[in-house]
């Protein structure tokens, strides 16, 4: 049988959103892995069945041992429990890595958004954690996710520069888009339905589109075509199961109807990306304010994860 997952991966690059390594060992080899502090949450919080413990409690004492000891000097500006998030989470890629053919993404700091320093300082580190935990694997294969305010993009141009990929992530519009691109970002991850938009069909940028927060089945096959897609876990399962003989769609359909109306060409966002006053004018209006109104409520999201990763942390460490 041929399944929806397998006709998909023969049209884009299929990534997992997903720190369970079980899911990417099941339905992989994937390209890419990508998480962010809510996935992040959900996986360490996850219980141990038939225990009173997490699943992933020994992992948790560990990485806090690794911050108080062997890792300790990686710290730098970051408090403890910031710290030992980082090192949860770069241990959780490295249990998926035998499953990836490419990078592995990590999320900086949410509450960094608007401090490009402190959001390049996060990047280095997450790095070198890699580094030290696991010195054979490719550091080159590690993709920084940063959010795409102005000072996060200024981040990432700076990190590409010095040979780290990086994701632009919670994407709202073309203004963000088009300043991504012109930082050289190695990814874009727009949320579907906010942005159509081909850098390599008709432009010169290297940026690669990744599809993110898909919601169903039918979703996902409409972007069938896309440079890569990441799907959650639920959705994973329900493609790997379902037939595609059965299935009703059209593969490909969302990019079958055309650019948007407003598109890359009926804008001149050249001089837009060159001028930090006009873009923050020009990204407060992209959808009178609609556009800046997610990325604040998308930051505050992540924000309230990592809060409660520290707070997990916190209550390891004792």
């Amino acid at each position: 049988m041929t399944t929806l997952l397998d006709a998909l991966r023969q049209t884009s690059r299929v990534d997992c959103d997903t720190l369970d390594s079980n899911v990417a060992h099941e339905l992989g080899p994937f390209v890419d892995c990508t998480s962010n502090q809510a996935i992040a949450f959900s996986e360490i919080s996850r219980p141990l069945a038939g225990e009173p413990l997490l699943h992933h409690d020994a992992l948790i004492r560990e990485a806090i041992q690794s911050a108080r000891g062997a890792l300790k000097d990686l710290q730098g500006s970051a408090t403890f429990e910031e710290f030992v998030v980082q090192i949860l989470m770069v241990k959780l890629q490295l249990l998926i890595v035998p499953n990836v053919t490419g990078y592995v993404h990590i999320q900086t700091n949410p509450k960094l958004s608007y401090s490009t320093n402190g959001t390049i300082s996060d990047a280095y580190r997450i790095v070198n954690i890699f580094k030290h935990l696991a010195p054979d694997f490719d550091e080159k294969r590690v993709c920084i996710k940063i959010p795409a305010t102005w000072e996060g993009l200024q981040a990432c141009r700076t990190l590409e520069m010095k040979g780290i990929a990086t994701l632009a992530t919670t994407m709202f519009c073309m203004e963000q888009a088009a300043l991504a691109a012109e930082a050289q970002c190695t990814y874009i991850a727009p949320y579907v339905n906010e942005l159509k938009v081909h850098f390599e069909a008709g432009h010169s940028f290297r940026t690669q589109v990744l599809a993110a927060s898909l919601t169903s089945v039918d979703e996902v096959m409409q972007l069938a075509g896309i440079q890569h897609v990441t799907i959650s876990p639920n959705l994973l399962n329900e493609l790997a199961a379902a037939d595609l003989s059965t299935w009703n769609g059209t593969l490909g359909e969302y990019f079958a109807q055309g650019p948007a109306k407003k598109s890359w060409e009926t804008k001149d966002y050249n001089a837009l990306v060159r001028d930090e006053s006009s873009w923050r004018m020009a990204f407060t209006r992209s959808g009178f304010g609609t556009s800046e109104g997610k990325i604040i409520q998308a930051i505050n999201y992540f924000a309230d994860f990592q809060d409660k990763l520290e707070g997990l942390v916190k209550q390891h460490a004792g």
